[in-house]
């Protein structure tokens, strides 16, 4: 009997996944996925590679190539209103800040970063990619973007340090929801209806497995279960509806704008 090819589903290990990929894993395999974990970054440069056959990528990234690649329907990473897992943190007023250290894993935040907040900082800025260590991305920096499950760890009321929640600026500017992460899929590749299924599955039943994600992610974190809790219950969104779609959308149009992205191409779902 011949082995069953599986298709090569890439996608990150961050807190903010957990709830979905939890119960992706369980059933990965019977629909003919294996899983690949990686940082957002790496994965969009995998899947362009060919390396992957789909993944959840920055939205950044499925933006540049969305005339190529097919989106998954249904599953994000987005939030509306506070994540407080994407901040823009400085010592120092940002007209003062020349020199920004930037998380590497993520592309989507950074380009956020440049929209919101580019013509704040002095000409000549530079940004730095750098490994996700707080204290050594302000070494030789006047303000860092902190990502992901470090953000979590700010002391936000720390009086020497000035805090802007990326996502909380994006909506009150634009009252939109804003995608972080998309699925995105290579044009050569077919998904089964098995597949979508599975998909929609993991994500329906994300709220499953809470309470074992919340105490282990705790404990690893050293941050109170609360925080964790709340942070995936109520401040990120799985979904891709209308809602999502139009802020992917505006999001497209200000980075097509901006040079971020050479063309506003239309958003296309699998089988379109």
């Amino acid at each position: 009997m011949m082995a069953q090819i599986l298709l090569k589903f890439g996608f990150h290990n961050f807190l903010n996944a957990q709830p979905v990929v939890v119960p992706l894993c369980r059933r990965a395999r019977d629909a003919g996925f294996a899983m690949v974990f990686d940082v957002p970054g790496a994965l969009a440069e995998r899947l362009a590679a060919g390396v992957l056959d789909l993944a959840m990528i920055p939205a950044i990234e499925y933006l540049k190539r969305a005339q190529e690649y097919r989106l998954v329907p249904g599953l994000s990473i987005a939030s509306r209103g506070p994540v407080g897992t994407v901040l823009l943190v400085s010592g120092k007023p940002l007209g003062e800040a020349a020199r920004v250290a930037v998380d590497e894993r993520s592309r989507t935040s950074v380009a956020l970063l440049k929209i919101l907040f580019g013509d704040l900082f002095p000409p000549g800025v530079h940004f730095s990619p750098l490994p996700p260590d707080v204290s050594s991305m302000f070494d030789a920096h006047d303000a860092a973007l902190i990502i992901g499950d470090q953000a979590l760890r700010i002391d936000r009321n720390d009086p020497a340090l000035r805090v802007w929640d990326l996502s909380e600026e994006w909506f009150a500017r634009t009252e939109k929801t804003f995608v972080h992460a998309v699925v995105a899929v290579r044009p050569e590749v077919k998904l089964t209806r098995r597949m979508l299924e599975t998909i929609e599955e993991a994500k329906a039943q994300r709220g499953d497995g809470l309470k074992d994600i919340v105490r282990v992610r705790a404990e690893q974190m050293d941050l109170p279960a609360g925080t964790i809790r709340d942070y995936l219950e109520h401040k990120i969104i799985y979904d891709l509806g209308e809602e999502e779609l139009a802020g992917l959308r505006l999001f497209q149009q200000i980075a097509n704008e901006c040079g971020l992205v050479d063309r506003a191409f239309p958003l296309r779902f699998i089988g379109e």
